[in-house]
């Protein structure tokens, strides 16, 4: 079951001032390539994977499931926010509630693009799913992500060795 099947899907693109978020299409191939491949996107992920495997593995459009936006900047993808219902394997303060996950690429960073797609997505979710609270995982090292974390209003829940480094999970109502 995926994590938001309760949800109609997929919605209506969603328009910020700048951003469109919008369900993946064949076109986001490369994009989704390069954002999987880029060492600086996954500096606080585990790494990136070879760009000759994600070719191979990424044959045709990308993944449609509730949740998945893509997140476009005059028609280009920069980035992918993720909405998916957390599961055991996640924290047990985290376990079913919904998690925040998000990509840009490198070159969309500085700009607000991650804060104004983010905002956008909590918003879509919040009327989608009234009342549900929301959680975030990061390292507490990858400080960009800790102030976007802080600017969306999530407040720190705990701190925990995971990965071979201090993560840093919080709560959003």
């Amino acid at each position: 079951m995926n994590a938001l099947d309760s949800v109609a899907w997929p919605p209506a693109p969603i328009t910020t001032e700048r951003l469109v978020l919008r369900t993946p299409e064949p076109r986001d191939r490369e994009a989704f390539i390069e954002l999987y491949a880029s060492a600086e996107v996954h500096t606080y992920l585990g790494g990136p994977r070879p760009r000759d495997e994600l070719e191979r593995e990424l044959t045709g459009a990308p993944e449609r499931w509730p949740g998945s936006f893509v997140v476009t900047l005059d028609g280009a993808m920069i980035g992918h926010v993720l909405l998916r219902r957390a599961t055991q394997h996640h924290r047990p303060a985290a376990a079913g509630k919904v998690d925040l996950g998000y990509l840009f690429l490198p070159r969309a960073w500085g700009f607000g693009y991650a804060t104004e797609a983010c905002t956008a997505a909590l918003d879509w979710c919040a009327e989608a799913l009234p009342g549900e609270p929301v959680v975030l995982t990061t390292q507490t090292a990858n400080t960009r992500s800790m102030r976007l974390a802080a600017t969306l209003g999530f407040t720190e829940v705990e701190r925990f060795h995971a990965w071979n480094a201090e993560q840093w999970l919080g709560r959003r109502r």
